[in-house]
């Protein structure tokens, strides 16, 4: 068999292997910082002498440029070359995380992170892209599959793999660990990855839109992580106005650009605005409990940062194992169900997690919870992504994906932002067992009523889409990792 043919190239073939190698190791660099960063938190903050809003930066200023830029990076790859971009996507991440691995303070850490989401977002649009276009349209479902399988078992392996760090070298190596995989990435992609573009991408890209985006989502975050510490000073509520102002602005930019980067158009939907709802709760919900389940099971269990990174991993497991069963029966039964009954079970999972104190017993404690959550994500996840290209017409389903994975990081960056502030978590809660435990009890149900609202927008506006859409549905429903947003888009929008 050749290497490839006018349509594409092989799985099987040498070079085939090689494309989904070098996909799989560059969305696992983003994947695992993603998945194992929790785990680091207690230990970074005793290492750096830090506050709880540092920590909280920390998980934010990667998410903020993510989000802020991953529709933007989408298009550069579509425009100059999605190998050109992903690879530099690689080297950009490897370099931070590099700056990340030896940053003296928190402030250099804060700021590394961010550039780590500036390449995530030139990288991450890039894995997915570069198979749809390099593959043989016979062989494209294969190589997503390998693709989410592989990244699959990089995202059980994650919070394992961060607690051992953790534990033993030290938190630093959580970043380091992407230079050697950096290493093999680039020279692969470099010799074995065609490039491609797409043909009809043209016009300005709106860069405006997206520092518009970028800096209100900071704006806001500022504001409600230092409000605890500063209170209502004219900095906090000067952050929190601009903030607001800047999104009206980021509106009223879209609705009137010729080639916005979020075409208002897309939500004449219905079903599409309302799955983006449910998945900003959703991910908003998540995004709070994996943060704060993490320094829970380490300041008031006793965990360890190994143990903390295990006692989670259940989920994960029941991810991959049950994701694709869970996305064949949505399309059977429609998504109404499974977006109304997943998010309440999680929710069952998340108040499960109250029970989780001193010297909590693993078996009777927590595997009940991670259990229940882990079964409450399989039922809803693969569906949601699912739903959200089904919404809209094929030719958009790469835009409909990268607006859901835009909100689904969004989310998440506003709760692990806002959680802590409606909780009454102090800036040295996480350093006083007592303290943070009875803050983490306020949290949950909060948590919990964030899945109970899309539950109930799910049941009252989700309806099975119309057979006619059933093509634009994903080949791969996987979502690699518990904390992980919907699938990346195919490819950005072509007016960008």
């Amino acid at each position: 068999m050749t290497d490839a043919d006018s349509d594409g190239i092989r799985v099987a073939s040498p070079v085939g292997r090689w494309v989904v190698l070098t996909t799989v190791l560059g969305s696992s660099m983003a994947l695992l910082d993603s998945t194992v960063i929790n785990v680091a938190l207690p230990r970074i903050g005793q290492d750096l002498g830090t506050d709880l809003a540092a920590l909280q930066w920390t998980v934010n200023a990667y998410m903020l440029t993510l989000a802020g830029l991953i529709l933007l990076g989408g298009a550069l790859g579509d425009r100059f070359g999605r190998r050109r971009v992903f690879v530099l996507g690689v080297v950009w991440f490897a370099v931070a995380s590099l700056l990340c691995g030896i940053a003296p303070n928190a402030e250099v850490l804060i700021a590394a992170r961010a550039l780590q989401g500036v390449g995530g977002a030139l990288l991450t649009p890039g894995s997915l892209a570069i198979i749809q276009a390099s593959f043989h349209p016979d062989d494209r479902a294969r190589a997503v599959g390998l693709w989410s399988g592989l990244g699959g078992v990089g995202a059980a392996v994650g919070p394992f793999l961060g607690g051992w760090l953790v534990d033993g070298p030290g938190w630093r190596w959580v970043f380091l660990l992407n230079l050697p995989l950096a290493a093999i990435c680039v020279p692969v992609a470099l010799r074995h990855v065609p490039e491609s573009r797409d043909p009809d991408a043209h016009g300005r890209f709106d860069v405006l839109g997206a520092a518009l985006a970028a800096l209100a989502l900071a704006l806001v975050t500022y504001a409600l992580i230092e409000v605890p510490e500063q209170g209502a000073s004219l900095v906090v509520v000067g952050s929190a106005i601009g903030g607001v102002v800047l999104g009206v602005a980021f509106v009223t930019v879209e609705r009137n650009r010729a080639e916005p980067m979020v075409p208002p158009s897309i939500f004449a939907s219905r079903q599409f605005t309302a799955v983006n709802i449910v998945t900003f709760c959703v991910y908003a919900a998540l995004g709070g409990f994996f943060f704060l389940s993490a320094i829970q099971l380490q300041v008031v269990a006793g965990y360890s940062a190994l143990g903390a990174g295990t006692a989670l991993l259940p989920t994960t497991v029941l991810m991959l194992l049950f994701s694709a069963s869970a996305g064949d029966l949505g399309r059977r039964i429609g998504p109404r169900v499974p977006l109304t009954v997943g998010p309440l079970l999680a929710a069952a999972g998340m108040l499960l997690m109250l029970r989780v104190g001193e010297n909590a017993s693993y078996v009777a404690d927590v595997l009940p919870a991670v259990l229940v959550l882990g079964l409450g994500m399989v039922t809803l996840v693969a569906p949601l992504t699912a739903t959200v290209l089904a919404a809209v017409d094929t030719g958009r389903a790469g835009l409909a994906s990268g607006i859901n994975n835009a909100a689904a990081r969004a989310a998440g960056l506003l709760a692990v932002a806002a959680l802590p502030l409606l909780a009454g978590m102090g800036p040295e809660a996480y350093r006083d067992a007592g303290e943070f435990a009875s803050t983490f009890r306020r949290a949950m149900p909060m948590c919990a009523g964030l899945l109970v609202a899309g539950s109930v927008i799910a049941w009252w506006t989700v309806r099975k889409p119309r057979e006619a859409r059933q093509e634009a549905r994903p080949e791969c429903t996987m979502h690699c990792g518990v904390t992980a947003p919907p699938l990346e888009p195919e490819r950005g929008p072509r007016h960008t």
